[in-house]
């Protein structure tokens, strides 16, 4: 929930322990006896545990080198440092041949070809900070480039491979307000010296409280030296980066206005040349525009705009500039869906992108006149721990695609698809981990909505060794945003509670993004509402099926999914336990203690909070507290600052004062991105589950 999206909101070999004792050490040794783990009878010998958490790999960000060779960032999981490592490896399309790319103990990022296709530049960390490094594919060798205590990013070759531009931050310290405290005597010991502020965005989720300071650009030539920075202001820069065909522009977007920070949907693009750093406006047009990308022929800009109508569901654009007339055309307005990455074709003829459609993610073409024509592939396969969309891709010169398989019982690999040909798989990364695991089977589920018969998607993850005359307990897991999908994808932790017996459901319900903006935008300032109802209609859709044990019903999600478990537990007391994931409880205090407050006040709520506060409480959570009497959890980082702890304090506490059994588990160090270390993906899953094996009733319950 509530992560930063474009087209919505700015909002992974090791543990030698079985996932019952798992269990019993994430809630605690005094509560083993309440634990009940499903029957061994039921379960394969051979299912998931914890521990293949560990075990996992992903293919992230392939592109070709040449016309048969494709590299690709191979990601895995660390045991030792718990944390996912990135290792480039290579493999020829025609001949199968896989082998690393550079030596397997290089943890790598960003990697980029030059243009000449002679050099990779890429990020390494060097004594803890991460330097910008060459390596040229001719002779083998590497080099450092960069010294710098900022890290580089959005690396980008000038077409003739001579120059590398990037942007970094660059720290403005902020004199303090009182500046005239007394010396300090040899060897006293005082309090720390106050905290000053007077930023909108101070903190962000992730990132903790923020030094004071933007993003610039800088360049660099490949023989090394000191990196030049480009531009200065009271603006941040960063973002993708485009060179001009001659090599003397950089295009960018950025919000040049005083007040940008409260301003969260604002930006245009802009070039700074690269001799003299004088910066000119492209684009001013209303709403926000980015990303933007030059044609190979160098005659068209194309960006993303989004037309800002101040919903909380809005779907940008693909637009091309073209830059001798000034002319700017919308290549895909009609077509109303998300938009994700885009490249140009070789010809400059149109453009390959993504977008989002029913929980999955696609391809198209589009040419310059905004003719869509949709290609049969669907990618992904980049999710770890919850069936959320994903994927990535790359063209060859020919027009070949690379991209990353969406299989719904394994992470993604790598593919080709060639226009009438069959595709073929690249890669084979997880069979080592998994082929030999009994996984849940994921089926579709068909709902219809019985507040208005619309078509709601959905899918059910069948335990191993399921057995349609049986009965299993059911948990319904609940995706954030809200304007988020699932899809029928591969996901540890759906795949973690079905190896412990539990059938699971996911559903993508109103105002989920994929769908269209009408569909988003039914929880427009009315959040939640429906959705409500959309979700047990796809429990029932499940109990139909009839083996689902009805006495035996649990409901869990996190951020959003949070929101509507709580939600639903003051709505019904169907579920036997539920867990309610870095959750919002109560939007007036949410809306003052968000990172994104700026933008949740002016696109999620009618007006500034103190002047709808009735509305916010009568969705609130908080506001149903009273008729809750399910036994309830709650799990949070520490140090979430999108749905910050405290949200789930509150909830917490008025459970216990309704005398609801309730819990607290709070994740130390961890964002609103819990699951970011492997280790804290296991103690997320294995806390749910426990819980719910506390208050499961079993078969021989009176």
């Amino acid at each position: 929930m509530f992560a930063s999206r474009f087209a919505s909101c700015p909002l992974r070999k090791g543990l030698n322990l079985t996932s019952t004792a798992l269990s019993l050490l994430f809630l605690g040794v005094s509560q083993a006896n309440a634990l009940q783990q499903p029957s061994s009878d039921s379960i394969p010998s051979n299912i998931l545990s914890y521990n293949d958490t560990f075990n996992l790999e992903f293919v992230a960000n392939p592109q070709f080198i040449d016309k048969e060779t494709v590299i690709y960032a191979r990601q895995s999981m660390d045991v030792m440092t718990d944390s996912r490592q990135s290792r480039l490896w290579q493999v020829n399309i025609k001949s199968g041949e896989h082998r690393p790319f550079i030596g397997l103990d290089e943890n790598l990022s960003q990697a980029t070809l030059s243009p000449n296709g002679k050099m990779l530049a890429y990020t390494k960390s060097v004594k803890g900070r991460a330097q910008l490094h060459l390596y040229y594919l001719d002779t083998l060798q590497s080099v450092r480039l960069t010294n710098t205590s900022e890290a580089p990013r959005q690396l980008t070759w000038s077409h003739d491979s001579k120059t590398l531009a990037f942007t970094q931050f660059t720290e403005e310290k902020q004199k303090p307000l009182f500046s005239e405290m007394p010396s300090k005597p040899k060897g006293a010991k005082w309090a720390e010296q106050a905290t000053y502020i007077d930023a909108v965005q101070y903190r962000g989720d992730g990132r903790g409280y923020l030094r004071d300071g933007f993003d610039q650009i800088f360049v660099l030539p490949v023989e090394g030296g000191t990196p030049r920075q480009l531009t200065t202001g009271k603006f941040p820069s960063g973002g993708t980066l485009s060179f001009s065909k001659d090599n003397d522009w950089i295009y960018f977007a950025t919000p040049q206005r005083e007040d940008y920070a409260l301003h969260p949907l604002f930006s245009d693009i802009y070039k700074v040349n690269v001799n003299t750093a004088a910066v000119e406006q492209v684009t001013d047009i209303d709403g926000p525009e980015g990303r933007p990308t030059l044609s190979p022929d160098g005659k068209y800009l194309a960006f993303t705009q989004l037309n800002d109508r101040k919903l909380s569901y809005q779907n940008g654009d693909l637009a091309v500039l073209e830059l001798k007339s000034g002319d700017i055309t919308r290549l895909t307005t009609s077509l109303d869906r998300s938009l994700g990455k885009f490249e140009w074709r070789k010809d400059s003829r149109g453009l390959i992108f993504s977008y989002l459609d029913h929980g999955e993610t696609k391809l198209a073409t589009v040419n310059l006149k905004g003719d869509i024509k949709t290609l049969d592939v669907s990618v992904g396969g980049q999710a770890f721990g919850r069936p959320y969309t994903s994927g990535d891709f790359a063209v060859s010169d020919k027009g070949d695609i690379v991209y990353t398989t969406a299989p719904r019982t394994t992470p993604g690999d790598l593919a080709l698809f060639r226009k009438g040909k069959d595709d073929t798989q690249l890669t084979n990364l997880n069979s080592d981990a998994l082929a030999h695991k009994a996984l849940a089977e994921v089926q579709d589920l068909a709902v219809t909505s019985s507040i208005d018969e619309r078509a709601i998607d959905a899918w059910v993850a069948l335990p191993p060794g399921f057995d349609s005359s049986k009965k299993y307990p059911l948990i319904l897991e609940i995706h954030g945003g809200p304007h988020a999908a699932y899809g029928p994808h591969f996901a540890m932790e759906i795949q973690l509670m079905a190896a412990q017996g539990y059938v699971v459901v996911w559903s993508n319900p109103r105002g989920s993004s994929s769908y269209g903006e009408d569909f988003g935008n039914l929880i427009h300032h009315n959040y939640p509402s429906e959705d409500y109802n959309d979700l047990m209609d796809v429990v029932d859709a499940v109990i139909e099926k009839g083996y689902v044990d009805t006495d035996n019903l649990f409901i869990t999600g996190g951020s959003g999914g949070g929101v509507l478990t709580a939600w639903s537990i003051g709505k019904t007391d169907r579920f036997k336990a539920a867990v309610v994931a870095k959750p919002v409880i109560n939007w007036m205090s949410f809306a003052l203690t968000a990172d994104a407050y700026p933008f949740f006040s002016q696109y999620w709520m009618a007006d500034m909070p103190w002047n709808v506060a009735d509305k916010l409480w009568k969705r609130s959570p908080l506001s149903l507290v009273g008729n809750v009497t399910t036994p309830t959890m709650l799990l949070t980082g520490e140090a979430d600052y999108r749905t910050p702890i405290s949200e789930s304090e509150q909830y917490y506490q008025a459970l216990k004062l309704q005398g609801v059994d309730a819990a607290m588990v709070r994740i130390p160090g961890a964002s609103h991105g819990i699951a970011s270390r492997p280790s804290r993906l296991i103690q997320k899953v294995g806390n749910i589950i426990a819980w719910f094996e506390r208050y499961k009733k079993d078969e021989n319950d009176e």
